[in-house]
């Protein structure tokens, strides 16, 4: 492991801060800076690519120019916004923050540690890039970009993520770090490890190569050292799509919890020792107190989040109106006409197969379910 002293670490900072100054990639939230505008981009960049986070981004600021309008939103729109982002607490959290801020804070972003990291949804990452980059302060940020950067920079034998080689990193990268321009520096070293400093590192590219330590030895594709993670675990669900005519029966999913406040086709997790037809069957039993019978299994969706891997087996069912009555009066359920499926915000693989019902024509009704 190499380490830097005083004078090489500004050096390998100068050079860093020239190559960003040409290759820095024309972002939206980049134009101001404005700290609104920091703060949604950092949350939605948690867990998704930058591509997608900035056609997200643009939507959202479209329908959501400022803290106020964030505030005065409804749950519904808020989380429609946010679909396809995964992660639905994020969404739920800038609600709540906007709502705090609003009230605390003049409905302006505050500056301070203390007050930002008292915000629902601001972790430490996300504290310390709104302060650098959006207020400029003299904080490090550290994300997986930063770690592949230092892990290959100080050949680091370890995990990154590991609590020594954090601590190392924090400490190499506040050498670097140049008073007055943290906003530059820490979105370089990101913008370093998103486009040079990548899994399959473009050495040849690279602004700070002669720094590099892990390159010297010939250990570049070695480094960083990956971090050990378990297995996903699988998870089986069914779910039922109930129609009458057109119109279709979705049930809202808890406020707290996965996927919470999102709308669903009513389903259940079940195990390998049962058949996912008698899970819908024994569900609908339980829940809506109807009988199945003559179900349609439409498609199997899969479905990775988390730590978990998800198969989601959906069945159509046709309604009759005795059924349907009983449908009507559940208090977490709701009646929708297939077209409007579009605009409720769902979970991913609820999304992608609701996608087939908002266009596609029904068959003749077939009475499938009866009262028990």
């Amino acid at each position: 492991m190499k380490l830097f002293d005083n004078n090489e670490a500004p050096q390998c900072a100068a050079a860093l801060l020239d190559w960003f100054a040409h290759a820095m990639r024309p972002l939206p939230w980049r134009t101001t800076y404005h700290p609104y505008e920091v703060w949604i981009s950092e949350i939605m960049l948690q867990q998704t690519q930058m591509e997608r986070g900035v056609r997200y981004f643009q939507n959202w600021m479209e329908r959501f120019p400022d803290i106020a309008a964030v505030a005065a939103a409804s749950e519904e729109d808020v989380l429609h916004a946010w679909e396809g982002l995964g992660y639905y607490r994020r969404a739920r959290f800038i609600q709540k923050a906007a709502n705090i801020i609003m009230e605390q804070y003049g409905g302006k972003l505050p500056d301070t540690p203390e007050a930002l990291g008292s915000l629902p949804g601001l972790g430490d990452y996300t504290v310390a890039a709104i302060l650098s980059i959006a207020f400029n302060q003299d904080v490090l940020c550290i994300d997986a970009n930063v770690e592949r950067v230092f892990a290959r920079l100080l050949n680091l034998e370890e995990s990154p993520r590991t609590t020594a080689m954090t601590g190392i990193i924090r400490e190499q990268g506040m050498l670097m770090l140049p008073r007055g321009r943290a906003r530059l520096y820490n979105q370089a070293l990101m913008e370093l490890g998103a486009l040079i400093c990548g899994k399959n590192p473009k050495c040849s590219f690279c602004p700070i190569k002669s720094f590099c330590e892990s390159r010297r030895l010939g250990l570049e594709h070695e480094r960083p050292v990956p971090e050990q993670k378990p297995e996903r675990i699988a998870v089986l669900a069914v779910h039922a799509i109930l129609m009458n005519k057109e119109n279709v029966f979705l049930v809202k999913r808890a406020a707290e919890g996965l996927w919470g406040g999102l709308w669903e086709f009513p389903g259940t997790e079940y195990t390998a020792e049962t058949s996912s037809e008698k899970a819908v069957q024994d569900m609908l039993r339980e829940k809506f107190g109807v009988r199945a019978s003559g179900m349609k299994c439409v498609g199997t969706v899969r479905h990775n989040y988390t730590k978990h891997k998800l198969r989601a087996t959906f069945y159509e069912l046709t309604c009759p109106d005795d059924c349907w009555q009983r449908l009507s009066e559940q208090e977490s359920g709701m009646i929708v006409n297939r077209s409007e499926l579009s605009t409720l915000a769902m979970p991913a693989h609820h999304r992608k197969m609701a996608g087939r019902y908002a266009e596609k024509n029904i068959p003749p009704e077939a009475k499938q379910l009866s009262l028990i």
